[in-house]
């Protein structure tokens, strides 16, 4: 694996899953790999999980760590080619990157969408850049368009809690008071398209995601429909794709709650954190012990540490 920014990036996504379960239960086997090493974390945005995780991950590896918050530790940066910059950003990225190249084995970068401007925001020009002019391995701390580690977590999660073969994952909408991007709805989908599960999603009309991740995808309008037998549901805001960046519904119905659960196979709840309850989920629900939101996050752990692991390895 040269880089991860995506579910691309992975040759076989099932064997990256079973390598992250059996890494678990010995996450200090391979502090070889880092050993006088360092990788550098750069947020554009804030973060918890995000950050702990991957710094947690780093360290059980054995890497240095290094974090810096670029909008309030650094210049301000520049990601277009051929600008003049008289302007507010006094670094470019070519510059920034091959700097931050000779300081770090390892370039992990975090950065959201402004939901302005669809055609900018999917053009991942961040994360794009990055790859560009750095010329050691990137990783996607959450981007735009693409929250790759989340999922990665996630389908651990299915996988180390499953009851059946083929079990049916639910991905459903749930209200939120302000416009949050559509990165972790979307590749959540790509990994479920890629695993061995029965998958759905469900959302009010008007808020269908990319074609580029929806194709393909079983769309159920109804979500008490959609929770029949569901043995995994995750719920996740997102604002519109087709109206960018605009919340068209925030429809009380479509919190999760018991009601809805109890028509599901004794379902697993689900999302990536941070949460509003009795909003998003009702605290009966998270609360409750088929909530496995803490699960997940740990495993955030071991999906960061995976992938650095692979990332060391491609480089020996």
């Amino acid at each position: 694996m040269k880089n991860f920014t995506s579910v691309k990036d992975v040759d076989n996504v099932e064997q990256l899953v079973k390598e992250a379960i059996e890494l678990k239960r010995n996450p200090f086997a391979h502090q070889h790999l880092g050993k006088y090493k360092t990788i550098g974390l750069f947020f554009f945005n804030p973060s918890l999980r995000t950050r702990l995780s991957m710094q947690k991950a780093a360290t059980n590896i054995g890497l240095n760590v290094i974090v810096m918050n670029v909008g309030s530790q650094g210049w301000k940066i520049e990601f277009e080619d051929g600008q003049i910059m008289d302007g507010n950003a006094a670094e470019h990225i070519k510059e920034g990157a091959a700097v931050m190249s000779q300081y770090c084995d390892i370039i992990a970068v975090r950065s959201f969408p402004e939901l302005k401007n669809r055609e900018l925001d999917y053009e991942e020009k961040v994360l794009s850049q990055f790859v560009k002019n750095a010329t050691v391995p990137i990783i996607s701390l959450e981007s735009a368009t693409l929250h790759p580690l989340q999922s990665l977590a996630d389908l651990m999660t299915i996988r180390e809690h499953q009851i059946t073969s083929y079990p049916k994952v639910v991905l459903t909408w749930a209200p939120h008071p302000r416009a949050l991007p559509q990165a972790v709805a979307n590749s959540f989908v790509e990994w479920m398209k890629a695993a061995e599960v029965n998958f759905i999603v469900t959302h009010p009309e008007g808020y269908e995601l990319a074609p580029q991740f929806s194709a393909g995808v079983k769309i159920e309008y109804d979500q008490s429909k959609a929770f029949e037998d569901a043995d995994f549901v995750y719920a996740k805001n997102w604002s519109s794709y087709n109206q960018y960046g605009k919340v068209l519904s925030i429809d009380k119905k479509w919190m999760v709650d018991s009601s809805k659960m109890v028509i599901t196979n004794q379902a697993k709840f689900m999302h990536c954190l941070p949460v509003r309850r009795n909003v998003v989920v009702s605290d009966a629900v998270i609360d409750g012990p088929d909530s496995f939101v803490i699960k997940q996050a740990e495993n955030r752990i071991y999906s960061a540490q995976i992938v650095l692991k692979k990332l060391l390895e491609y480089d020996q």
